[in-house]
């Protein structure tokens, strides 16, 4: 038997089961990207309040999520929070991928507290007299926020928050502690079935690196197109 048959990669079960690998852990990607993005934006215009109420409640969410480690969010979100769910709520979530739906709840929430740090970075780039013409042309607090200030600022955390991107797709990675059939899962699912550890551990080495590389020349093509500008 050879040591590394690349054959496997190319056709068969052990193809299909890498490739369902490679999809789901692109689909956790997107949804957390989708869910986390605005929940960053969120927590930094709360930072960024004149309101200290508002400035302590996100500073108080940014600070207990990051602190405890992606693997403790798995495996709460996973094991602990569907007990704390009403039984009809908890049946529907078990009928319907709760691997899956837990691991984007995770990781929607450690890589939105981490977008909130770039974004409040962007908001704090903005300079205040952007605001201040803003509001001498009639525009209210919430319009000056939502027309100046959040669009200004997520140009400028464009490049970080393709950079938390590239975490945020290596850290899928980890959701195959909780059973979520992502491409580790998939890889070690073909490990032990066919005990051909150099090609199910190949194809997940490339992949990983190809999508990240992918999303880091997105970040300096982008960076390179719309440079920051010193205010």
């Amino acid at each position: 038997m050879p040591f590394f048959d690349p054959g496997i990669l190319q056709s068969g079960q052990y193809h299909d089961w890498l490739v369902q690998g490679l999809v789901l852990s692109l689909q956790l990607t997107a949804a957390s990207f989708v869910l986390a993005l605005p929940l960053g934006a969120l927590l930094a215009l709360m930072r960024s309040a004149q309101a200290a109420p508002l400035r302590a409640a996100g500073a108080s969410v940014v600070e207990a999520v990051r602190n405890v480690p992606l693997l403790a969010h798995l495996l709460f979100w996973y094991f602990a929070f569907p007990e704390l769910l009403p039984e009809a709520a908890r049946e529907f979530l078990y009928a319907h991928n709760p691997e899956a739906v837990c691991a984007v709840i995770a990781l929607s929430l450690y890589s939105g507290v981490h977008m909130a740090e770039d974004i409040r970075s962007g908001i704090r780039a903005v300079p205040p007299s952007q605001l201040e013409a803003a509001r001498s042309l009639g525009l209210g607090r919430l319009a000056t926020v939502r027309l100046v200030l959040l669009p200004q600022a997520l140009r400028a955390s464009v490049p970080p928050l393709l950079s938390q991107t590239v975490n945020l797709w290596k850290d899928t990675s980890v959701a195959t502690v909780i059973g979520a059939a992502e491409m580790m899962y998939q890889a070690a699912r073909v490990e032990t079935a066919s005990f051909r550890s150099a090609e199910a551990f190949t194809f997940a080495t490339l992949a990983y690196l190809t999508v990240s590389l992918l999303i880091s020349l997105a970040a300096h093509l982008y960076q390179r197109r719309y440079p920051v500008r010193p205010a």
